[in-house]
């Protein structure tokens, strides 16, 4: 099971040592800033694994953080590292993107963020999934960010094979409805080195 695999990547393996821990999200802020959120502004972050984009939004004054990941092991770091005050003012969300349940009774966001999971579903039903969950839950003007690995990426990453993206695929995947307001590559550097490449995009969702 894909849950059982990422349950024992994050026990084996410090936070801070793995291949997409990133200790300034910078291409992610940039993107925020880009949609000048309302601090109360209801942010869900999905996959979030070893991400430090929650510490600083919490810095920064954001107030509505959803937190999800398949993996309760990563979650809990998350939690650990952020202490119990600020812990508890994120709501936190165990769930299947492929196969959401919890996340299904979320009310809509502003934004939807996503750095480096899309690109672990290979099938298209899995795709699918994705994009019908995104599309539910992002509200009309609300927005969505997806950092995947572009097509000069890693062919796998965390022993697992990856389906790479350009901004076109991800335009025709996430439909009509959401509009490209921003696009560019990214060489991230992982922990030990290895250049890993990415496309950013940033859509909105038109407003009816």
């Amino acid at each position: 099971m894909i849950k059982d695999h990422w349950e024992k990547v994050y026990k084996k393996q410090a936070l801070d040592r793995l291949g997409w821990y990133e200790e300034k999200p910078e291409p992610s802020l940039e993107l925020i800033e880009n949609c000048k959120l309302a601090r109360e502004a209801s942010i869900l972050n999905v996959g979030a694994g070893a991400t430090t984009l929650v510490d600083v939004l919490l810095q920064k004054g954001y107030t509505n953080i959803q937190v999800n990941d398949i993996s309760i092991t990563a979650l809990d770091e998350l939690k650990k590292r952020l202490g119990i005050e600020l812990s508890e003012k994120v709501h936190w969300v165990v769930d299947d993107l492929c196969n959401p349940g919890p996340l299904l009774s979320l009310d809509p966001v502003d934004l939807w963020h996503d750095r480096a999971v899309l690109h672990f579903f290979n099938h298209k039903d899995e795709q699918e999934s994705y994009f019908n969950l995104l599309r539910k839950l992002v509200k009309e003007g609300g927005y969505a960010i997806i950092a995947a690995f572009n097509l000069n990426g890693a062919e796998k990453c965390s022993g697992l094979p990856v389906f790479r993206y350009d901004q076109q695929m991800l335009q025709k995947k996430i439909g009509p409805n959401f509009s490209l307001l921003k696009s560019f590559d990214y060489t991230y550097l992982t922990p030990s080195g290895n250049p890993r490449e990415y496309v950013y995009t940033l859509f909105q969702r038109s407003s009816v």
